[in-house]
């Protein structure tokens, strides 16, 4: 068993309000769940409107797979107009 692991951290280019981030970041990790059958979550800059970090994970049974899989949903994310990619990091355990 491979467990990929990545964090990023983001910027929020238009949110003014904690409420405009929650739906934003909302959005995008029900579509990165739904889309990629990887576990994800805000796991850091809860209380700040501007700032997000992401957890996510994926189970696979090959380390290859796993980085794919990581690496398309970083794609996806960059891809997101309300949103600026400042750093990440992947791990494959």
């Amino acid at each position: 068993m491979v467990v990929g692991v990545c964090t990023v951290e983001l910027r929020l280019l238009e949110a003014q309000t904690l409420k405009d981030k929650r739906r934003v970041i909302k959005g995008l990790l029900d579509r990165v769940r739904q889309r990629y059958q990887v576990a994800a979550a805000e796991v850091d800059h809860q209380n700040s409107h501007t700032r997000a970090t992401l957890g996510i994970a994926c189970v696979s049974n090959a380390t290859q797979h796993a980085d794919e899989v990581l690496a398309a949903i970083l794609r996806f994310i960059e891809a997101q107009d309300e949103l600026e990619v400042l750093e990440y990091h992947t791990e494959v355990l």
